[in-house]
């Protein structure tokens, strides 16, 4: 007769090596952003964060609801002026006081600073996923999930992951040396079943103030790609948007491009009028403000202009392989 106890280690290894494989396949860096990503649409929430960039730092209060779909916002800077953000669906209406002023214009996908892109099983190509374990943020045990690029053409993330709901408790952006550029730090948070419409009106005393609306000009889609279809782009990246649109200022169309390697984005702004008395080549110039890149140039009487979060050595390879497919096309015409 076979042992009660020989009897049930078999039974007991069996469990645990199950319980261990299931453990690890939920456990995937993947996996974490991937609730992540639910979380931040799915759920109902409020929260006060501290946002720090370019050494200043800034509180604020969210208050975060989705009904259907549809998602609605108020942001409040708890600092300074008191500017309040309030977003119904595919609008956002900015209230600035020390300005005296009401902005509306498109609404953002998120009016969480450092905003996270979604982060897919596609991007691992450009983009190393890596669990750095579990630790303690605001008393809650979150998972520490790292993006790492595999370049010097994108930033790196760090997110701390609340376990027990997916949503991020902290964000760091990184530069391509890893020094952080740009952080998000939650002091509380709160997931609320049920938000009511009060909590999404603005406590701003706006009378008096000048209501201005920014819609965006009407763009529109071009036919085809044209010339900027082929240029040599970053790895990974690609043209995903080609738009004419009027700009203050300009008396012609300029081209906007949109490149992308769906993490990150670089806009592209190419004035289709001939700049007159520009000299073929222009001094370059590229600026960066925290996590925000910018490169201009002037080539072939055209005039470019990139801007993106991604770091400087991205938005200048963009605009000078746009530069020489601009040549080149300006020769085919001579």
């Amino acid at each position: 007769m076979i042992p009660l106890r020989a009897a049930r280690e078999p039974m007991l290894w069996l469990v645990l090596t199950l319980a261990a494989t299931c453990a690890v396949a939920a456990d995937t860096p993947q996996d974490w952003l991937d609730r992540m990503n639910t979380a931040l649409t799915t759920r109902n929430y409020v929260g006060v964060f501290s946002h720090w960039e370019s050494g200043r730092v800034e509180t604020l209060r969210i208050v975060h609801r989705v009904i259907d779909g549809a998602v609605t916002e108020r942001l409040e800077s708890l600092d300074g002026s008191g500017r309040q953000f309030v977003r119904s669906g595919a609008e956002l209406t900015c209230y600035l006081p020390d300005q005296h002023t009401v902005l509306v214009e498109k609404a953002p996908p998120s009016l969480l600073p450092a905003g996270l892109p979604k982060f897919d099983s596609a991007m691992t190509d450009y983009y190393l996923l890596q669990s750095e374990g579990a630790i303690r943020q605001m008393g809650e045990k979150a998972q520490v999930i790292s993006v790492t690029p595999r370049d010097g053409f994108r930033y790196g993330y760090r997110v701390w992951i609340q376990r027990s709901t997916g949503m991020p408790l902290k964000t760091e952006m990184l530069d391509t040396d890893g020094n952080v550029i740009e952080q998000v730090v939650f002091s509380s948070l709160v997931i609320r079943h049920h938000i009511a419409d009060q909590e999404f009106v603005p406590q701003v005393a706006s009378a008096g103030f000048q209501w201005l609306r920014d819609d965006g000009a009407p763009a529109v889609i071009a036919e085809t790609p044209g010339v900027w279809a082929g240029a040599q782009l970053p790895p990974g990246f690609h043209l995903t948007a080609q738009t004419a649109q009027m700009m203050p200022g300009v008396p012609e169309p300029v081209t906007h491009l949109v490149f992308t390697d769906g993490v990150a984005a670089v806009s592209v702004f190419v004035q289709t009028e001939t700049i007159r008395n520009a000299p073929n080549q222009g001094h370059a110039g590229v600026t960066q403000v925290g996590n925000s890149s910018a490169f201009t140039s002037v080539e072939s009487g055209r005039k470019f202009v990139a801007l993106g979060e991604v770091p400087p050595a991205t938005v200048r390879f963009i605009i000078e392989s746009l530069m020489r497919q601009s040549a080149t096309q300006a020769l085919g015409l001579r």
